[in-house]
């Protein structure tokens, strides 16, 4: 199984960047704006979007506040097997860095899932870092 771990550092803080995480029906509007385009709750999942037009149905596992943690699922025909997790750790100075692992299989997927994890840590940079010097401007 292919595992694929992103060390994403964010100038924002942890809190702040754990209230959007965990906003799951948001994805679209809060955290990755750009890179997802679309995102439905439906039950325990959200059916998302992405820019590129692929489509997935993520199931919500466990929303852990006092760790700040969220875990995912994807089942699908391309798929054997994709769970993730992100976890948002401060850092001080009103940083923080959060940490996404997706676990997935076949291995064959594992390049092109590690390259779209690389577009949505860079979206949620970009958008954590802007909301967050909004809602301190505020």
């Amino acid at each position: 199984m292919a595992s694929i771990y992103k060390d994403i550092p964010i100038d924002a803080p942890a809190d702040h960047v754990w209230d959007v995480l965990r906003d799951f029906g948001a994805v679209h509007t809060r955290l990755a704006p750009g890179f997802v385009t679309d995102s439905k709750l439906d039950g325990d999942a959200r059916i998302v979007t992405f820019a590129n037009g692929s489509v997935a149905r993520e199931t919500l596992v466990d929303c852990s506040d006092s760790r700040r943690r969220l875990v995912y699922a994807i089942k699908s025909e391309r798929l054997t097997q994709h769970s993730a997790s992100a976890q948002v750790f401060a850092e001080g100075d009103g940083r923080c860095r959060m940490v996404w692992i997706t676990d997935v299989l076949p291995n064959e997927i594992a390049s092109y899932i590690d390259a779209q994890m690389d577009l949505g840590a860079a979206a949620m940079q970009k958008a954590l870092a802007q909301s967050a010097k909004a809602k301190s401007a505020a």
